[in-house]
């Protein structure tokens, strides 16, 4: 086995390295968005009411209708009494009125920027007939994601001891917006909406997710408030390509919700680095071979593949490349030929196979051999 050894020699920081966040909430997840490490936990798996964090599997409903251009954000959906009644209730509303014909874009932003309750349930009635249904499309959606410990009974997240998650699976339901649907999240960070009502002033709201005001990086996702559960709060940063993801529960007040989870994410960002270590389908070495009409064959690995690892452990991290050499021909396009290795104090953290980016023909040995001897005997002629 020859192993071609590739070392990245990386400087430690002079960072001051902080103990764990110790955030105070009931629960708590911290994740890396692009290697899906998990930075920090507290309880992540005890069961919570999301609360208004539900409103992010509604919108991923409606975007995934939208991609499938099943769903226009021009369509208009009639608004119910039972729409309205909630606008009426005491509940986050966008104040839509009886009878109105609002468009899905508008809907939208009443549930993503002002947290409209009565916008999820217009929406709710207008795609799926009933808001039954639509807990029926939001739950299959949760099982589809991997949402293990999730069900949804509403859409909005109003009180019901039936509307549970965990921070862990509303971490991944806000990984899996920001993946799948980059146009329509940036609705998330829009910081107003105005609903121009029928039968009275335009209503200018704004977006409840507190962090977006402080210009830090912080591009969504949505804030959550029962009083069985207290305040809560799924957020995105990002800064340069880094993106992290936090999402915490049980928070007593608006303040803490605001500043602990602000905390949890900046000790990310201060304590740890994501390094990419392949981009999928885009050729990352190439290796000697043998027997082949190439000297060279490009290798690179089907997925992305990123490695998050602490700031103190950084001078520790040995990059490898191994691979049974040189590769014999022929090789197929596709095949494994090789393995990316990521060490630190020689424990490996990540294994990245590596495959052909293009196929290898066996050169006709006899035919080479031939050329060979009659360049020793008569030179190049």
């Amino acid at each position: 086995m020859n192993k071609l050894f590739i070392l990245i020699i990386l400087l430690f920081l002079n960072t001051n390295l902080f103990a764990n966040p110790n955030i105070q909430a009931r629960t708590g997840i911290l994740i890396d968005f692009h290697s899906n490490e998990i930075l920090y936990e507290m309880d992540p798996d005890i069961t919570i009411y999301p609360a208004s964090m539900t409103k992010i599997m509604t919108a991923i409903v409606a975007f995934d209708l939208l991609e499938k251009n099943k769903l226009s954000l021009d369509d208009k959906f009639i608004i119910s009494e039972n729409a309205w009644r909630l606008s009426q209730a005491g509940y986050s509303s966008m104040f839509i009125m009886i009878n109105d014909q609002v468009s899905v874009e508008n809907l939208l932003k009443g549930i993503i920027i002002a947290s409209g309750n009565d916008a999820c349930v217009a929406l709710a009635e207008g795609i799926a007939g009933s808001e039954a249904n639509f807990a029926d499309m939001m739950n299959e959606k949760a099982g589809e994601i991997g949402m293990s410990s999730t069900n949804f009974t509403n859409s909005s997240g109003i009180n019901d001891p039936d509307n549970i998650s965990t921070v862990r699976d509303i971490a991944l339901m806000s990984k899996y917006l920001i993946e799948n649907y980059p146009k329509y999240y940036e609705l998330f960070a829009e910081k107003t909406f105005t609903w121009d009502r029928t039968g009275g002033e335009p209503i200018k709201q704004g977006n409840r997710n507190p962090l977006l005001y402080k210009n830090v990086g912080v591009d969504g996702v949505k804030t959550g408030y029962l009083a069985v559960e207290k305040y809560s709060l799924a957020s995105s940063m990002k800064k340069n390509q880094r993106r992290l993801l936090a999402v915490a529960s049980g928070f007593d007040t608006k303040n803490l919700r605001s500043s602990e989870s602000l905390k949890l994410l900046n000790w990310g960002f201060m304590n740890t680095n994501t390094l990419e270590i392949t981009k999928k389908n885009v050729p990352k070495f190439e290796l000697d071979t043998w027997l082949g009409e190439k000297n060279k064959i490009k290798v690179l690995s089907k997925e992305d593949h990123y490695v998050t690892i602490n700031k103190k452990d950084i001078g520790h991290l040995k990059i490898s490349l191994e691979y049974d050499g040189p590769i014999t021909a022929p090789v197929k396009k596709g095949k494994q030929v090789a393995n990316i290795i990521v060490s630190k104090k020689d424990e490996i953290i990540k294994l990245v196979p590596l495959y052909a980016a293009e196929d290898l023909k066996k050169v006709n040995f006899l035919k080479s051999l031939l050329t060979s001897l009659n360049y020793l005997i008569w030179g190049d002629v």
